[in-house]
């Protein structure tokens, strides 16, 4: 048995995912509540893999939003519905838009480890049923805590990163119709077939069984006359308390389109994760090592550079420089930070988002991480790249990477 196969190495067995509903009342996943998306996947992941649910170590879940439909530890409820076995437990993780990403960090610690040699992590939201800070926490609500952090809103804090980085409209609107014609082609050509699960109503009838929000045929034109998302949000007051902790800029610019900003989602992804043990005992090849993770924390007003962060801080953690990376999944926390990142980390256009992001597809804030975890390990199969990594960046200035390292 090589280094790379011994028992304290955490490898991505398997993915299953939802197709991501657009979150609204008239979305596609809007009646399903995200327990039976989690549910369905759960057995998806169990028939596609020969898995008996009693090896499984944990349950780990990712939610942002973890009340009414999402509150009361989703994770183990789940498995629980599901008919695993009751000595199977779970957990619910929050590091907000991080938290599928952060579940699946958190499953390859527990196997490297030896806690664990099989765990299910990945990530649920449905936005329809839960919205956006339906959870009311100080952060969002409470006067003090909003002012003393500068916890603006994630749409602010994206054009003061705009404008600190001396953008335009143009390129972000360029950047915009690029992800959509990426998420296109990508679903024409089957890219994301083998990974995603459709979700059918109780009589069987298919409710979704592709990404909602993808707009084929999106032009430049089409995105150049949309409005500045933002402006009103800015003029509230969020600009002026933007402006209040960063003393150095005189001004906002609001650049952002509903074009250039992550579309809201329903959505749930699952990984297996294990040892190379439970993977022969399973009949399966690992699909990817998960060579290296890492969190890492920002200034909140400019909070959506912390997934960045955690790229640096993962690659160096994997022994590895920017050069090194075949594919990355960046989460499209709009269109400035994904500028940014491939600026200041060398990434091409020939390796970043290539199947298109967030942007196009929708973002699920609890499933996102995982989801774009899979998605990196396929584009590595596919590409036949070695190394590959994925990163969310959240509220409050928090982000996570994964590192991956092609089986095989």
């Amino acid at each position: 048995m090589t280094e790379a196969q011994s028992a304290d190495q955490a490898y991505l067995l398997a993915h299953v995912r939802t197709p991501r509903g657009k979150a609204s009342a008239r979305g596609a996943l809007a009646s399903v509540p995200p327990l039976d998306l989690v549910v369905g996947l759960l057995d998806a992941l169990a028939a596609r893999t020969g898995l008996d649910p009693a090896r499984v170590d944990d349950v780990v879940l990712g939610c942002a939003g973890q009340v009414g439909d999402q509150g009361g530890n989703l994770a183990r409820t789940a498995a629980l519905m599901a008919g695993w076995p009751e000595a199977v437990p779970g957990q619910t993780v929050n590091r907000f838009c991080a938290s599928g990403i952060d579940a699946v960090a958190l499953g390859a610690a527990l196997v490297r480890s030896g806690q664990a040699e099989l765990v299910v992590a990945g990530g649920v939201e449905s936005s329809s049923r839960v919205p956006m800070f339906a959870d009311k926490g100080p952060l969002w609500t409470d006067p003090a805590v909003v002012d003393r952090i500068g916890s603006v809103h994630m749409g602010i804090a994206a054009d003061v990163v705009a404008t600190e980085e001396g953008r335009e409209r143009g390129e972000l609107d360029e950047y915009g119709v690029r992800t959509q014609e990426r998420a296109a082609r990508a679903w024409a050509e089957g890219r994301f077939s083998d990974g995603v699960v459709p979700v059918t109503a109780a009589d069987g009838t298919v409710l979704l069984a592709a990404d909602e929000h993808v707009r084929p045929g999106t032009t430049l034109e089409q995105l150049s006359g949309l409005e500045a998302a933002f402006a009103e949000l800015g003029a509230s007051g969020q600009d002026e308390l933007a402006l209040r902790h960063l003393p150095h800029l005189k001004e906002v610019r609001h650049l952002h389109t509903r074009g250039t900003s992550p579309s809201l989602a329903d959505g749930a992804c699952l990984t297996l994760i294990g040892t190379a043990r439970q993977a022969e005992r399973l009949g399966l090849t690992p699909v990817a090592r998960i060579a290296a993770s890492a969190s890492a924390g920002c200034d909140p007003v400019r909070m959506l550079v912390a997934g960045q962060t955690a790229v640096g801080c993962a690659l160096e953690r994997a022994g590895l420089a920017s050069g090194d990376v075949d594919v990355v999944e960046y989460a499209e926390a709009f269109a400035a930070l994904c500028l940014k990142i491939q600026r200041d980390l060398g990434f091409g256009d020939d390796r970043f988002n290539v199947n298109g992001g967030t942007i196009a597809m929708g973002h699920a804030f609890g499933a996102t991480g995982a989801i774009l975890v899979g998605a990196c390990a396929d584009e590595l199969r596919r590409s036949g790249g070695t190394f590959g990594v994925a990163a969310v960046s959240g509220a409050a200035g928090l982000g996570t990477a994964v590192v991956l390292e092609a089986a095989g």
